[in-house]
């Protein structure tokens, strides 16, 4: 109880700092786009110190950037970005560990039963992300054989390979995730009916 009460109170401590970021980030990332867009003049006091004192911090953003090809002018517009999104995933894993954890007490009172229940709740967690993983990493073309991808083919294709037997890929949509994920959930919800 007290584990949890202690992560919901940095959780809400890390959604103020973040916002406090992203906000400081953005005055930042304007200052700096008007400064390397000339909106502002190019010796002015305001660009020299732009120059000297916030553009420094935009460079390792920078040169990704170029390196990908892209507009060195944009850079402060994806740091922003990337504390943004850096943000809403660390606040959303905290908040999921939260929850999953709040679940693991409650089952754990429950005695052995609960016990199976949480294992069982896990199982079909960890089933369902792997799914998930799977048809995102496809998406983005990660190879099923990368470190990245390998551990959800192996946990889940002993699902799909019945599904595929008889439902076979529409050109070339795979529905075969999306009914497993359907599959798991109507299973979950009839075993953890209790």
């Amino acid at each position: 109880m007290l584990l949890l009460q202690a992560l919901t109170i940095t959780i809400d401590l890390l959604r103020v700092a973040f916002f406090g970021l992203a906000a400081a980030t953005a005055v930042l990332a304007g200052l700096d786009w008007l400064v390397r867009t000339r909106r502002v003049p190019p010796f002015s006091p305001v660009a020299r110190f732009v120059r000297s004192k916030v553009t420094p911090l935009f460079v390792p953003t920078e040169r990704r950037l170029v390196r990908a090809g892209g507009n060195p002018q944009s850079a402060p517009w994806w740091t922003l970005a990337a504390v943004v999104v850096g943000g809403i995933l660390v606040l959303t894993l905290l908040g999921f560990v939260r929850g999953q954890l709040a679940v693991a007490l409650y089952r754990l009172e429950q005695g052995p039963s609960g016990l199976l229940m949480l294992a069982l709740g896990l199982t079909f967690g960890f089933l369902n992300i792997a799914l998930l993983w799977r048809v995102i990493s496809t998406w983005v073309g990660v190879s099923p054989y990368s470190r990245w991808a390998r551990w959800a083919y192996a946990a889940t294709e002993w699902l799909l390979v019945p599904i595929r037997s008889i439902l076979p890929p529409f050109g070339m949509f795979d529905l075969s995730p999306m009914v497993a994920y359907f599959l798991l959930s109507l299973v979950q919800s009839f075993v953890m009916r209790g």
